[in-house]
């Protein structure tokens, strides 16, 4: 059994827990809290963990750990005998990754500079050092990231190509810091909505809040 450390209102916890419902292994994890909100991510304890004090964490049988997101999605895609989300041919790997270190740097990381800097993100007691100014830069370039995407998705139905891919989840991930923070998408970016409705139907992207409810060792928040 893996276990899986996060926070599941977080979009980061939500790339995983999207893959994870992507390749069915849902049944494969448990899921440990650790409160954003009271810096518990950023404790000895954690950080024992991961040094980056960054959720989520993946943690094997064996005791290893495993964090960042892309690391741990390309570990559970390849559990399985075929690769569904960081692809199968060369090409398909590069242009996935690719695509996905873009909606990274151009789009969500941007979203969650804005949250931590602009915003009052996690609340004094974790947000030691802020920069109103650096954090609307970042919502800027955030905007200008999603006219990337739209002109993306206008040539073709996927981020990264014909396929469903980890590039997707990302972008998805970039929605739902977008929806937290209040950063509203510019409506006439409308491949990128339609893409986004689309993938909004999707049963991982529909349930990843509530996957491994049963599992809490806190209760969630009001």
């Amino acid at each position: 059994m893996m276990t899986i450390h996060d926070f599941n209102r977080g979009p980061f916890p939500a790339r995983v827990r999207i893959a994870l419902a992507e390749l069915g292994l849902q049944d494969k994890v448990r899921f440990v809290e650790v409160n954003l909100r009271t810096g518990a991510h950023k404790r000895p304890e954690f950080l024992a963990k991961n040094y980056s004090g960054t959720l989520p964490v993946l943690e094997l049988a064996d005791g290893a750990f495993i964090a960042e997101c892309t690391a741990i999605t390309e570990y559970l895609d390849h559990l399985g005998d075929r690769p569904r989300l960081t692809g199968t041919t060369a090409r398909e790997r590069g242009v996935i990754h690719m695509m996905n270190k873009r909606a990274e740097i151009e789009f969500l990381d941007p979203i969650s500079v804005y949250f931590h800097h602009a915003t009052p993100g996690l609340g004094p007691d974790v947000e030691l050092y802020q920069n109103a100014e650096w954090g609307e830069r970042m919502r800027d370039k955030a905007l200008r990231g999603a006219r990337y995407f739209d002109e993306v998705l206008s040539q073709r139905p996927n981020v990264a190509g014909e396929t469903f891919s980890m590039a997707d989840i990302t972008v998805v991930a970039a929605f739902i810091f977008a929806d937290i923070v209040k950063l509203t998408i510019p409506s006439h970016l409308g491949h990128l909505h339609a893409w986004h409705d689309r993938m909004s139907a999707r049963p991982s992207v529909q349930g990843w809040r509530d996957m491994g409810r049963s599992d809490r060792n806190m209760p969630l928040e009001t």
